[in-house]
């Protein structure tokens, strides 16, 4: 019992992290090129993904309703939006990821809060991100109050032989394989005459269209880039697997068509003074000198709240079935999947379900994103399990349009009626 409960609530052991992963994502064989496209992806996906989380903490908010004292259970990835619900309620977190470069971010990210001694030292971390002192003041103040998997990770080398603690010197917010990405299709912008990072000299949303239509959506229309975005190899660095690929894609014959209608969304659905994913797109970072928009929890006047609520999130190295494993009743009042059930099997989505059953507080709520625009779990999760939960598909449809991410086909809220 007492090493189940370590595994609920503390770091598992990296070792089985690339069984884990390929129990999430392979789904064909070695030798069919379906399955070396899966296994590409998960080589991929080893290391660090998302500096910043790609979905929007404020929607999930709105959707989860939190009341104090009430706990959440959420898929990590790169910590923004665990972080940024404690700013706005007074709940515990816990934070469950497979990857253990995410399980290290989340925990530096939380000794951070808890260590540093005050927001302009945070702020250097985390929302300049490009200082290089910051490396020295990681040996300071924070590595003495880490975990050794996590010091080991951030004292570990890169492909260059340096330490990866060194990415906060060097634009946090261009590393892993999201920043690769977008730095990659700024590159292959530029070769074209093209320039993203003119989105950000638009004053109003009418210049923003403007420029996005000169700009940039002229690129969907070239016969040799629908080519390449058709593969489904070039979504890997936006945390694509195969599988999610062809759910991104839907009904539509080039998947062109529908990354041109979502960039453009982010690029103008919003306001840029509002839309820090707009700038991590276009700018690769965040507004220098706090001059833009943030995430909640880098926000200055969530400081103190922060602070005071850092012990209010626990990191954990694992699975969300694999952790809700460990209890034996009702444990959480929410639980955020992100958009990792469209990497998942039927099979898989069942023995989700049935431990999110098993635990959750009469009315909690599940959210979660997928690449369409459809909810994928009617058909595939039994009746029986779906029954206890009321859906409204036209409230995810409103949120949808409030989520300034804009990369979603859809929103999903299931409300436990059990």
């Amino acid at each position: 019992m007492a090493e189940a409960q370590a595994q609920a609530e503390g770091t598992v052991d990296g070792g089985r992290r690339n069984r884990r992963l390929a129990e999430a994502v392979h789904r064909y064989g070695a030798v069919s090129r379906k399955g070396l496209e899966e296994r590409f992806f998960t080589l991929a996906f080893s290391g660090l993904v998302y500096p910043q989380i790609w979905e929007d903490p404020v929607v999930d908010l709105e959707a989860m309703a939190l009341k104090p004292g009430q706990r959440v259970a959420a898929i990590a990835s790169g910590g923004c939006n665990v972080l940024s619900y404690v700013t706005a309620a007074d709940v515990r977190v816990t934070a469950l990821d497979l990857n253990p470069a995410h399980v290290a971010l989340n925990n530096l990210k939380v000794a951070a809060v808890r260590h540093c001694p005050d927001y302009e030292t945070f702020a250097r971390f985390f929302a300049s991100a490009n200082d290089r002192e910051t490396a020295d003041l990681y040996d300071r103040l924070l590595a003495p109050h880490l975990d050794g998997a996590t010091r080991a990770y951030w004292e570990g080398r890169d492909m260059l032989g340096r330490r990866r603690i060194g990415y906060f010197g060097r634009h946090f917010y261009r590393q892993g394989l999201l920043g690769w990405f977008i730095t990659m299709g700024h590159g292959i912008s530029r070769l074209h005459g093209r320039n993203p990072a003119r989105m950000l000299e638009a004053k109003t949303r009418a210049d923003q269209k403007r420029i996005f239509e000169e700009e940039l959506a002229p690129l969907f229309e070239m016969r040799h880039m629908r080519w390449l975005m058709d593969k489904p190899a070039s979504l890997f660095g936006l945390g694509i697997p195969p599988s999610q690929f062809d759910a991104l894609k839907g009904r539509e014959r080039h998947m062109a068509d529908v990354l041109k209608a979502r960039l453009g969304r982010l690029a103008h659905g919003f306001d840029l003074s509002d839309n820090y994913f707009a700038w991590q797109a276009f700018g690769r970072g965040y507004a220098a000198g706090g001059a833009g928009p943030v995430p909640p929890y880098l926000a200055r006047e969530n400081w103190a709240t922060l602070k005071e609520r850092a012990d209010r999130v626990t990191v954990v190295h694992a699975s969300f079935d694999e952790h809700l494993s460990h209890f034996q009743g009702p444990a959480y009042d929410a639980y955020v999947l992100l958009d990792a059930q469209d990497w998942m099997t039927d099979a898989q989505l069942t023995a989700l379900w049935t431990e999110i059953v098993r635990t959750a507080m009469p009315g909690a709520r599940v959210i979660f994103r997928t690449a369409g625009e459809d909810t994928i779990l009617p058909g595939r999760v039994p009746d029986a399990i779906l029954g206890r939960f009321h859906y409204d598909a036209d409230y995810g449809r409103g949120m949808v349009d409030k989520d300034r991410s804009s990369i979603y086909g859809g929103f999903h809220l299931y409300t436990f009626e059990g």
